[in-house]
């Protein structure tokens, strides 16, 4: 019973920051990169398109090309995640509709895709520390990674991103729009870097624990991560113990302490960055 309010509670607190996150995302998109024809990638730029040339609210074909997607992710990437990447889409989609109702904030380009490019960094940031989406790339990166787990998201993302900035220099035919965007969606990288300490770096996290094995199996059997148990001693209490090891991406290291912290709450963990990782599920 306790375990399942404290999960509640989880889940709870993790909704309340998807959607401040989400607020923040529609705050740079409504307010500094729609009314400057800038995208910041994903369904955001073809919508951005589509409101232009079709006069479509934006954050209709937000909702309306994310649904399919939720209804697929549902199987594949669990309910709760799905509960909140459905309730920031949403909150994302009706915010942008609410505030493009309101001049923008600058009608100059290059403060456009600075402030827009760090605003919507940060929430997309906070919505990722929630373990939570706005759909979009995101979410087909996520999919994907479900398929192909050595596939890096953050190559699966600048792809989808590329060829959607790509289409959108094409339609309104500036050159400048692609400039500005990549700008934009540069920053956007760079906030989430600093908000995760390191996007770029995988982290070693080491566990020491009393409760070792089981620890390791359900990293393994949940998060589909792979632990090398290494062989330590207490030099206070002398005691030997196995300290587990662990290479994860920063999307998983938050998944690692939280299954660490949960079946074994005196559990030590250290977390460090690993400046490269060569071999299965990193890089080749």
């Amino acid at each position: 019973m306790i375990v399942k309010e404290k999960a509640i509670k989880v889940i709870a607190i993790e909704t309340i920051e998807t959607i401040i996150g989400a607020i923040l995302m529609s705050i740079a998109t409504a307010l500094f990169l729609l009314p400057n024809q800038l995208s910041s990638g994903g369904f955001s730029g073809i919508a951005t398109i589509l409101y232009y040339f079709l006069k479509i609210p934006m954050g209709n074909t937000i909702l309306a090309f994310n649904i399919p997607l939720f209804l697929f992710a549902t199987y594949k990437l669990g309910k709760s995640f799905v509960f909140k990447s459905i309730i920031g889409t949403t909150t994302f989609s009706i915010a942008i509709d609410i505030l493009d109702r309101f001049n923008p904030l600058t009608q100059d380009r290059f403060l456009a895709c600075i402030y827009g490019g760090i605003i919507i960094g940060l929430g997309t940031a906070i919505i990722l520390k929630a373990n939570s989406s706005t759909g979009g790339s995101d979410l087909i990166s996520a999919l994907v990674k479900k398929y192909n787990s050595d596939i890096r998201t953050s190559n699966v993302i600048i792809i989808i991103d590329t060829v959607i900035v790509g289409l959108n220099v094409l339609f309104f035919k500036e050159v400048e729009i692609g400039l500005y965007s990549a700008i934009a969606i540069y920053l956007m990288g760079k906030m989430i870097d600093i908000v995760f300490e390191g996007i770029y770096f995988t982290k070693l996290v080491f566990i020491i624990s009393n409760k070792s094995q089981e620890i390791s199996e359900e990293i393994g059997d949940k998060i589909k991560k792979g632990t090398t148990g290494l062989f330590g001693k207490g030099m206070y209490t002398n005691e030997h113990k196995t300290i587990l090891m662990c290479a994860a991406s920063r999307g998983d290291v938050s998944k690692v302490k939280q299954t660490a912290k949960r079946i074994d709450p005196r559990s030590f963990i250290i977390i460090a960055n690993a400046r490269e990782v060569v071999g299965l599920g990193f890089k080749r």
